[in-house]
């Protein structure tokens, strides 16, 4: 397994906490209706919505920057035993694809105030 690319993000949880709040619209416009739905059951979505969102855009540092991204192009999901892994779709894909990634590891961390993820882009 060769590392194509690294990516972290941090992300203020507060800050989402806002959007969520006074923008009707971000969670629909950022998140899938299945992340929508597993945060929203959590006790504290912000901080799941915040981990989501720093998750996007590790992919897209560890993919070297993908400059058409939308927003949905990368969907957390959660395997059974609930550990997180990534897929994608749209440019996120395309430019995995470009680059001869096979997998977009992925890793989320989240406290009171700040949430993180860390990806790493392997090709097989």
């Amino acid at each position: 397994m060769d590392v194509v690319g690294i990516g972290v993000d941090l992300v203020d949880v507060e800050r989402v906490r806002r959007l969520l709040t006074r923008r009707s619209t971000f969670a629909e416009r950022v998140f899938t209706p299945d992340e929508i739905a597993y945060c929203s059951r959590q006790a504290s979505p912000a901080e799941c919505f915040a981990a989501r969102w720093a998750a996007r855009e590790a992919c897209r540092k560890a993919l070297g920057g993908v400059r058409e991204m939308r927003w949905h192009d990368v969907k957390v999901e959660r395997a059974p035993t609930g550990a997180p892994s990534l897929a994608l779709s749209g440019s996120s894909l395309a430019r995995a694809r470009a680059l001869g990634v096979s997998d977009v590891m992925v890793a989320l961390t989240h406290e009171r105030t700040m949430a993180a993820a860390f990806c790493l882009a392997v090709r097989s």
